[in-house]
């Protein structure tokens, strides 16, 4: 019988909750509520407060609903995606936030529950899908997409230099029949990855695993394209706090950070902006915040986090 106790350990809690400067009677949205670790914290300091908690995941939202009861005079949960905050908001009445964050990534308890399909380390369907009302699931992008494509989002999304040996793997082994399990996609790519390489690296198939998942939930899109809502979203003062997993999260973040605090296209050698575009706020960490090493032995899941913070200007 699976467990489907949702347990996730909240990364960078403390950081992330103290970066929000949380003030009694404000309004926070919780972006990827999860199991509701940062947002139990969040609600401890609320006073008269208001958190909205977004998620798409049906267990999250389950499991959030039980850790958050003790303050459910306070908490509004909604299943949704948090690309949907500005609609989410109005549906609520609420014209702005005194800050948002969000906790990118796969969560523990997605990791954990076998049958999600989002583990390598188990074999189990391939699913993948984050929030379960999608009809589209990771095996439909194992056995539908081109040799091209597959060997494109595991190359940009997985940044593995196997890539194209991966995607010719894969397309010649569904010529035989479909691809229906993580273990089966698993051992196509310990043999399209040289057994030096293997024993040296991580997992060989972790890389491929993290593009799948992004390709399927639209991640890097979701986030590039929602970045500027959310900032636009905070009332004066308000913060948007972002813990990142990889790279690639990392990078958007940081450039729409950049983007939102000084925005001007005019020419460098111009004496003075033209373009009327005008500053947003201020990058509050020139350098992400990254775990302590206390946490980092405690949870060896946090060893790639980096939360960086962005405060909208008066």
């Amino acid at each position: 019988m699976e467990e489907h106790t949702f347990s996730h350990k909240s990364v960078l809690l403390y950081e992330t909750v103290g970066s929000l400067n949380i003030k009694p009677g404000g309004c926070y949205v919780d972006g990827t509520l999860g199991g509701g670790g940062h947002a139990c914290e969040v609600c401890k300091r609320l006073g008269s407060g208001r958190l909205v908690g977004i998620d798409q995941d049906a267990d999250a939202i389950q499991a959030a609903g039980e850790r958050l009861k003790p303050f459910s005079d306070k908490v509004t949960i909604v299943r949704s995606n948090y690309e949907h905050i500005e609609t989410v908001l109005e549906d609520l009445g609420i014209p702005g936030a005194d800050g948002i964050y969000l906790d990118l990534g796969v969560s523990s308890h997605q990791l954990d529950t076998a049958s999600r399909g989002f583990t390598y380390r188990e074999d189990a369907p391939l699913d993948m899908r984050m929030d379960q009302r999608n009809p589209m699931t990771a095996a439909d992008i194992v056995n539908t997409y081109s040799e091209m494509e597959l060997f494109r989002i595991i190359r940009d999304y997985g940044e593995d230099h196997f890539a194209k040996n991966i995607a010719k793997h894969i397309v010649r082994a569904r010529e035989e029949h479909p691809i229906q399990t993580t273990g089966e996609l698993t051992e196509l790519i310990k043999a399209a990855i040289p057994a030096r390489v293997r024993a040296a690296g991580g997992h060989p198939a972790k890389r491929t695993f993290q593009a799948i998942r992004i390709e399927l939930n639209h991640e890097l899109e979701v986030l590039e394209t929602s970045i500027d809502t959310m900032i636009r979203l905070l009332n004066p003062g308000g913060r948007l706090s972002i813990i990142t997993f990889h790279s690639l999260e990392d990078r958007i973040v940081k450039n729409r950070f950049r983007i939102n605090e000084n925005p001007c296209i005019c020419p460098p050698d111009f004496p003075v902006c033209v373009c009327g575009k005008k500053s947003m706020g201020r990058v509050i960490t020139r350098k992400p915040i990254l775990p302590s090493q206390e946490e980092l032995e405690e949870n060896s899941r946090s060893k790639s986090a980096k939360l960086r913070v962005f405060e909208r200007g008066e």
